[in-house]
């Protein structure tokens, strides 16, 4: 549900303010009421107002002066000015000031209504096509979600499940496992489709610009800003909110989101008025979210706000059997082809960096391969596959038996797999495709512990 707009009637006539204030709250929304453009600019600087409808002829100050005074602190806020029949020169003039909309004595409440409707939904698609602008919201799902292995299934599933409640989720899995492809997925699949999928990565932008980018500014809030600021959570009103790397945000800051996720209430930088706000908050983190929470890099309270649900983004070498369509998709770009060999090694190679890093391969690949067909010099020498690990062990002077040399690679795979999931003994085991207890058994047996 879209929150209550606050709408601002301005009139010194107190019989035509109580008649707005009537209809604006049988429409739906929250009427405010001004006598005059002085009281009209109070009301403004201490509460939110999401539009002003305010007459032209009015005492002490009028509303083409209310309507210039008000686009000196607020270039957006919509405004509908009320004239009289013989005004239409006046009305042309306040719309080249900044007006929204203007209609004429005397109105039915049907083309008031409408008026609003209009220019509360001007306001959004302005701010959303800012938005849009400075931002790639190409494919939401569809073909860029790819999988079709036992872990992407399960993960697609659980996506089903959660995308129409209003829950917020939290997503943890390694860098590179296309985290925000499943926070769009979410939002694609939801109730909330038709608002935006606003995305900030919060370890990308400085701690003292971070708050601003999320809450907006007042002008004039502090040095530099020369203009109001919308920030991401009012950008995604009706829509979801993607916090990408929630456990790089500052700790002092990550109090103030908390009691935004509380109360789904924001208030701007330089402003004490209170906006009500409907977004959904997706989060993620490539860290362990426990262990961020004992290092003191997440809040503990915060911790348990966001994750009501949790998904994990598995890694590209827990789905193999994914990496060919993944080639083919990402080739397609550039209309780039693959050699079998070339595939093959792509295939038994761990992927330390998952999509991220094999797309960034394949964009190197396909550029090296002049756009024809990608071969396995095209690919880094670095490369080396997985399988290739266990020959290193028969070039043994002395040959071992076969249960000397199954103990040895047994060995090393699982002080590799111990080292791809930083020590994490149930993801190891997930890696080497045993139980956790067997796992626990060959670290004893093996003097591993």
């Amino acid at each position: 549900m879209q929150k209550q707009c606050t709408i601002l009637a301005v009139d010194d006539e107190p019989n035509m303010r109580r008649l707005l204030e009537i209809s604006l709250r049988q429409a739906g929304y929250k009427p405010l009421l001004a006598a005059d453009g002085n009281e009209a600019l109070v009301q403004i600087k201490n509460q939110h107002i999401d539009l002003v409808v305010s007459d032209l002829h009015m005492p002490s100050m009028n509303g083409l002066t209310l309507l210039q005074a008000i686009r000196q602190e607020n270039e957006t806020l919509p405004f509908i000015m009320v004239t009289a029949l013989g005004e239409i020169k006046t009305a042309v003039e306040a719309m080249k000031l900044g007006a929204s909309d203007y209609i004429l004595r005397p109105f039915d409440l049907e083309t008031l209504e409408i008026a609003i409707a209009k220019a509360l939904s001007t306001r959004r698609l302005q701010l959303e096509n800012t938005y849009l602008k400075t931002h790639n919201h190409a494919g939401l799902i569809g073909a860029d979600f790819i999988g079709e292995s036992a872990p992407m299934l399960a993960l697609k599933q659980l996506i089903r499940q959660v995308a129409p409640e209003k829950a917020t989720v939290l997503i943890t899995g390694e860098t590179g496992t296309d985290k925000e492809l499943v926070a769009k997925a979410i939002h694609a699949a939801s109730l909330r489709k038709n608002g935006l999928f606003v995305a900030i990565n919060c370890a990308a932008i400085p701690a003292e610009i971070l708050e601003s980018e999320l809450f907006g500014h007042e002008k004039g809030a502090f040095t530099g800003a020369i203009k109001e600021r919308i920030g991401k959570f009012e950008l995604a009103d009706g829509g979801t909110l993607f916090l990408d790397e929630i456990s790089e945000m500052p700790i002092q800051l990550q109090a103030k989101l908390l009691r935004v996720l509380q109360e789904g209430v924001v208030e701007k930088i330089g402003s004490n008025k209170s906006l009500t706000l409907d977004v959904r908050v997706v989060a993620a983190t490539n860290r362990d979210p426990l262990q961020a929470v004992k290092d003191g890099k997440l809040r503990e309270d915060l911790f348990y706000r966001l994750n009501v649900f949790q998904l994990n983004t598995p890694p590209l070498r827990e789905r193999p059997e994914d990496i060919k369509r993944l080639v083919q998709y990402f080739l397609a770009k550039s209309g780039t082809q693959i050699s079998d060999a070339a595939l093959m090694h792509l295939q038994s190679y761990a992927w330390p960096g998952n999509v991220r890093e094999l797309e960034n391969i394949l964009e190197r690949a396909a550029i090296l391969a002049a756009k024809q067909t990608v071969l396995p010099q095209h690919l880094p020498a670095d490369m080396t596959p997985v399988a290739d690990s266990a020959s290193n062990f028969v070039a043994s002077e002395q040959p071992f038996s076969i249960p000397q040399m199954t103990a040895q690679i047994e060995k090393k795979l699982i002080v590799e797999a111990l080292a791809a999931s930083h020590g994490n003994k149930s993801k190891a085991a997930k890696l080497l495709e045993i139980s956790e207890r067997s796992l626990w058994y060959k670290l004893d047996q093996l003097n591993l512990k």
